[in-house]
């Protein structure tokens, strides 16, 4: 049984100098949250490792350790995870390559999308690049791009699209998540996370600006309005008050346990010694998108 009132603090998991925990992404099956997220390792020379991790948990409280799913590499750095879909009887979770070969600070210009397949969201297979520009651009053309997040077109069933931080938030068009068209951009922050408001007949683009979870709106992912920015409780988390950020929106208001929107986010501490230090995952809910409350009683709505 799931109950919010258990959550015994709005943080999942607490990073610090050697380990950050950064942008999840939670797929729900029978019974079980699996969050998966960027685990960056400092190690004792100063280099930055980063993977894609995982962790689960079945009521939101307790959570298993880290477990590690992609190689110790330097030159791929697989990461953030944008979504995990159902196709074609298969699991596929979409995330970034974020090459650091001389342990740079961020990820170089050859940053690319990719994805991977399960039958099982346990054992995953060899990641495959996204021709997210089309099948005619070379790789070495595709120009830098992160932060993946698949969706399903709310008006045409069979066409899928992927969302993706280039220029702001730029998107391609797929039927088989294979061969892709570019479709356009829109100035957006990164991290996006898309759902679909059937009442409103519109996308809804969760982003991160420079601080904060962002909101934007769409019928046609081409005239959008800025909703706002919120916050949540960053100013009484010390863990959180160097950027809140990463945003990912989890839609349980069809499972009666919940009723709810989960948020899930990462917060970084202030005056670390580097970028990508001190990063802790967080969780909030809500009932629309609009106003958020936490484990400790805190409550915060957007600006």
């Amino acid at each position: 049984m799931i109950d919010l009132k258990r959550i015994p603090s709005p943080i999942i998991r607490r990073g610090n100098a050697t380990v950050a925990y950064r942008d999840p992404a939670v797929v729900f099956h029978e019974g079980v949250f699996r969050l998966f997220y960027s685990h960056v390792v400092r190690e004792g020379d100063g280099r930055r490792f980063w993977y894609l991790g995982v962790m689960r948990s079945r009521d939101l409280v307790t959570w298993s350790e880290p477990e590690l799913l992609t190689p110790r590499d330097q030159n791929l750095n697989y990461s953030s995870p944008g979504n995990v879909i159902r196709f074609n009887g298969k699991w596929v979770i979409y995330l970034q390559t974020y090459l650091t070969p001389n342990n740079e600070e961020f990820g170089t210009e050859d940053a690319r999308v990719w994805t991977m397949e399960s039958d099982d969201l346990e054992r995953w297979g060899p990641a495959r690049l996204l021709a997210v520009k089309g099948p005619d651009v070379a790789v070495k053309d595709m120009g830098r791009m992160i932060d993946p997040y698949l969706l399903e077109d709310k008006d045409e069933p069979g066409k899928w699209w992927c969302f993706y931080k280039q220029n702001g938030m730029s998107y391609s068009s797929s039927r088989d998540l294979k061969t892709w068209t570019y479709e356009g951009r829109t100035k957006c922050g990164e991290n996006v996370c898309v759902l679909v408001d059937r009442e409103a007949d519109e996308y809804v683009v969760i982003h991160s600006p420079k601080n904060g979870v962002g909101v934007l709106r769409s019928r046609d992912l081409k005239e959008w309005r800025d909703e706002g920015v919120t916050t949540l409780g960053q100013a009484q988390w010390p863990w959180a008050r160097g950027r809140l950020t990463a945003g990912f929106v989890l839609d349980m208001r069809s499972h009666p346990e919940i009723g709810k929107y989960l948020l899930f986010f990462h917060g970084s501490a202030p005056n670390t010694m580097e970028v990508h230090g001190h990063a802790s995952l967080g969780l909030a809910w809500g009932e629309d998108l609009r106003r958020w409350e936490w484990a400790e009683g805190g409550q915060a709505g957007r600006v």
